[in-house]
């Protein structure tokens, strides 16, 4: 089969500190802080073997992500971008989905029957062990143990890919509303960063009452997510920053109400969003960009100047390195901030899966081009080169 292999060279910083989960030569924690020099090959690799609780996916679409971009692109000496656990050579590709062309005899899915020939489905990204105190807690997102497909394990930029039945999820309702399988499959690919969202906004942040104010940093599809997912569960204000208008257009799409380009307006988007809300303020702020020396001094403000009590901050995107926090601020508006990583338990992949297929989002409108497996290298120098043109690119074996 074909494959898009990433190489990296194994290269600690002066500052590397090994960590429980490396394995020197193969498995980093920090990703940037040992592996350089990365590179992207198309290559042939045998059609994986699954075990008995495990299905072979013929690949029908796989999303390019951020993080999959940051392993690809380097800082100025080399080393990649991307902070996090990862280990080389891999074959990337965490956002897809596909049709199930073989399944073990212990293969079940959600329903506890056996998955068949032809099921479609998409995957949980994070695999999760069970059996640590994290996943027994109620945590997997946590769990130490934790393998990640496309970052530790090979993933779905390649035609086929095989990963265990127990994170996989029928997207046949999915399949039924739109009556095409190709845009059920576009659609569950898209299942994986929608959960990603998901989870930040409902599960870790506790959500939003219905009339809600949400300011979204960031339009990339895990800020669009949000605020199609914001949208669809009854915020009556949304406003989303972003430096990028093609991005602002997307965000417009699938629901925002107030567009904010720091680049083009007079003062401070703190105050900009201060102007917006009539000097309130936000019920909840997301930073989806990544960009939190950015961002976070402009959440701080808004609260502070605001007058809006008990104001929720959802972090999501990545930073690279720390940032001050003022806790005077959390002090006196009853703040309180939120990390947030990951999209499995809680339900969360079934209800996104259930919202899509209820048509009250279509994560579909964020697609910007697809692209063939054999051009992935194309598309890759694409998104880097033309951020300020992309949200979602596919990958369509």
């Amino acid at each position: 089969m074909l494959a898009a292999v990433l190489y990296a060279k194994w290269d600690p910083k002066p500052n590397y500190s090994p960590t429980r989960l490396d394995i020197p030569g193969k498995v980093a924690f920090v990703g940037n802080l040992v592996w350089r020099y990365p590179k992207l090959k198309l290559e042939e690799k045998p059609i994986p073997e699954i075990k008995e609780d495990e299905v072979l996916i013929k690949v029908g679409a796989c999303g390019i992500c951020g993080s999959d971009i940051h392993m690809y692109e380097t800082t100025p000496d080399g080393y990649m971008i991307y902070p996090a656990y990862c280990g080389f050579p891999i074959t990337p590709g965490h956002e897809f989905s596909g049709e199930i062309i073989k399944a073990g005899e212990k293969a079940f899915d959600e329903k506890g029957e056996r998955f068949k020939e032809g099921d479609i489905v998409t995957v949980e990204e994070m695999h999760w062990c069970g059996v640590c105190k994290a996943c027994r807690d109620g945590y997997p997102n946590h769990c130490i143990n934790i393998q990640e497909i496309g970052f530790t394990e090979d993933g779905a930029f390649a035609e086929y890919v095989k990963t265990k039945a127990k994170y996989c999820w029928s997207i046949k309702e999915i399949e039924e509303a739109y009556g095409s399988r190709e845009a059920a499959i576009e659609a569950g690919a898209l299942v994986e960063p929608t959960s990603v969202a998901y989870n930040g906004i409902f599960i870790r942040a506790g959500g939003f009452l219905p009339g809600a104010t949400i300011v979204i940093f960031g339009a990339g599809p895990i800020g669009l997510a949000c605020t199609s997912l914001a949208k669809a569960s009854g915020a009556a204000k949304i406003i989303v920053v972003e430096i990028f208008n093609k991005r602002l257009e997307l965000a417009k799409e699938v629901g925002a109400d107030y567009l904010i380009n720091p680049k083009k307006i007079d003062g401070e988007v703190w105050e900009k969003i201060l102007e917006l809300t009539n000097g309130e303020g936000a019920d909840m702020y997301i930073e989806a960009a990544g960009n939190i020396k950015e961002t976070w001094p402009n959440i701080e403000k808004s609260i502070w100047n605001g007058m809006k009590i008990n104001s929720k901050s959802l972090i999501i995107g990545r930073a690279e390195s720390p940032v001050p926090v003022w806790f005077e601020t959390q002090m006196t508006r009853r703040s309180v901030i939120h990390g947030s990583l990951g999209h499995s338990g809680h339900g969360i992949f079934k209800n996104v899966i259930r919202l899509m297929s209820s048509k009250r989002i279509d994560m579909r409108k964020i697609i910007t081009a697809r692209f063939k497996l054999e051009k992935i290298i194309d598309a890759f120098e694409t998104i880097s080169k033309h951020k300020d043109m992309h949200a979602k690119i596919l990958i369509k074996p």
